[in-house]
């Protein structure tokens, strides 16, 4: 989950909206999935999950934009994409794994997955949340790091055979098998278990969490990072329709809500998540042409909480199981209005910490060690 920064001069204010939307609506579905919550909000945060989706949309475009524009002037540069990747994401991660593996009182569930599957980014591989619930949100980066791995190496390839504008093939190919991987994992792991009552969780160890089978908004950024650094002729013909893009967005996205109101169904495990990525990759598309309301659109608050965003969602869950542990101290119910109000402070002041002590600290090194292999 990169920063929304595409090079120091130009900042994509439409992003930052679609990125504090994001963590904010992961915010309320964790909050009212995992925590006590008031009835009306975890009604409104049903469809919250999607806010995943949504931030590898945002990832797959974001990366995937920097890495052509390097492309198109210099060529690819393993050392370098490593090293971002490694200052940008490493020392927050590394930081909450340790704070919850040397205070389990912080874990706002029993245990954690063991500490080798979180080094290596695999913790998502066989995970059960009945065992190993703690930091389970760790998944989702698990999925970016495995996707990064691999991707500039297909660059690198591409590049090599002066193939890079071809991309588009590899890719829809690449989306397609999505549709082959979750109908074979359904067809041999779920579907065995709705008999045995386990449904649950082979759902989630089989179809959600895995790799091969939600990597759907990842390549749907990279597509739309493609088209507008490959395809000059495409883009000049859709960015003129922004707010369009961002109505079509919402009819689609409404369209998953309902295909997927029951998450472990046949239709929604098949074909919800490349929906859902589709409908979030139109309100990117908006967010990024010139003439939509979005990118027109200068918000101080939504850019802060942008900024805030990868801190916020690795840290949200120890504070808000601390919070609602020690809510005899605030004075409010658990699942009051109030309480809620407590968390999203403590979250934001949480992740403002966060971001001061550790990210821009490593993102200034990262900066130093840049410049000394000559970016």
């Amino acid at each position: 989950m990169p920063n929304s920064k595409i090079s120091p001069k130009v900042r994509l204010h439409g992003l930052d909206h679609l990125r504090a939307f994001a963590i904010g609506f992961v915010f309320i579905y964790h909050y009212g999935r995992i925590f006590y919550a008031p009835e009306t909000l975890t009604d409104i945060g049903k469809f919250g999950w999607t806010g995943v989706d949504l931030f590898f949309v945002l990832s797959g475009y974001l990366i995937a934009s920097n890495l052509f524009a390097e492309i198109s002037t210099q060529g690819i540069n393993l050392r370098v994409f490593f090293t971002k990747r490694t200052f940008r994401i490493i020392p927050a991660y590394l930081v909450i794994l340790l704070l919850y593996f040397f205070f389990p009182s912080f874990r706002e569930r029993e245990a954690l997955a063991p500490l080798w599957k979180y080094f290596t980014f695999t913790q998502n591989i066989g995970l059960d949340v009945r065992y190993q619930g703690t930091f389970s949100h760790a998944w989702s980066l698990c999925v970016e790091e495995q996707f990064y791995l691999v991707f500039p190496l297909l660059m690198l390839i591409l590049f090599h055979f002066k193939l890079v504008n071809k991309i588009f093939l590899p890719l829809l190919l690449l989306f397609l098998s999505g549709f082959i991987f979750r109908l074979y994992n359904w067809i041999h792991f779920v579907s065995p278990s709705i008999a045995s009552g386990h449904i649950v969780v082979s759902w989630y160890k089989w179809i959600y969490y895995l790799t091969i089978c939600r990597l759907d908004g990842l390549i749907i950024g990279v597509m739309i990072a493609a088209i507008f650094s490959f395809k000059p002729v495409f883009r000049s013909k859709i960015e003129p329709y922004g707010n369009r893009l961002l109505a079509s967005s919402f009819l689609v996205l409404a369209a998953s809500y309902y295909v997927c109101d029951d998450e472990q169904s046949f239709s929604a495990s098949i074909f919800g998540f490349p929906i859902v990525s589709l409908g979030y990759g139109l309100m990117v598309l908006g967010a990024i042409s010139r003439d939509s309301i979005l990118y027109n659109l200068k918000s101080a608050v939504t850019q802060k909480i942008a900024d805030l965003s990868f801190a916020i969602y690795l840290s949200h869950k120890i504070v808000l199981h601390l919070c609602q542990e020690h809510s005899v101290y605030f004075i409010a119910e658990k699942d009051s209005w109030q309480m809620f109000a407590i968390c999203v402070l403590a979250s934001i002041t949480a992740a403002y910490i966060l971001n001061m002590l550790i990210e821009k600290p490593f993102l200034k090194v990262r900066n130093m060690i840049l410049r000394r292999i000559g970016k």
